[in-house]
């Protein structure tokens, strides 16, 4: 592939990732894990660039991509991910990845631990809700109405209420 292509997909993974940092803080527990699910998705939005045609945001095809990405892999009973060769060569790009702090204030914890009882669907509609997409956004990326995304949204609030609040 061209260096042009790769520089455009490296100035893009650079402004985005904390979107893919949070994906895998969903998906995962434990920094191991997180790192692997990161580049996983790295590849995969890697392999998947050249496709890319700008009808949507970079955010927003990245947001599909990662999740997909997290759903598929952490589906699996094994919870492992294999990671596969590819022509990207990262070491030639240093991507800083924002200091990632486990042991972030107690009501984030809770949070999360609760945001992790829910489906894989449910866990990517709370993230895209919790980082103030819209139900268009929302409903675009995950593939489902406006309406659909809106009441799930409203059943998971419930959900969460009574795994916070017993």
């Amino acid at each position: 592939m061209s260096e042009n292509l790769e520089q455009s997909f490296v100035a893009q993974l650079k402004q985005n990732q904390n979107i893919i940092h949070k994906i895998c803080r969903l998906y995962t527990s434990g920094e191991d894990a997180h790192k692997d699910l990161f580049q996983e998705i790295t590849i995969q939005l890697w392999k998947a660039y050249p496709k890319f045609r700008g009808d949507a945001k970079f955010s927003t095809w990245a947001y599909r991509v990662a999740l997909n990405t997290a759903i598929t892999l952490y589906r699996k009973s094994t919870r492992t991910v294999q990671t596969v060769s590819n022509e990207f060569d990262g070491s030639r790009h240093f991507i800083p990845q924002d200091e990632y702090n486990y042991e972030e204030e107690e009501q984030i914890k809770l949070l999360y631990q609760a945001v992790h009882q829910l489906s894989d669907i449910e866990k990517a509609l709370v993230f895209m809700y919790l980082e103030d997409k819209d139900y268009a956004e929302i409903s675009e990326t995950l593939g489902i109405s406006e309406v659909n995304a809106r009441v799930k949204m409203n059943r998971i609030k419930g959900k969460l209420k009574k795994i916070l609040n017993p």
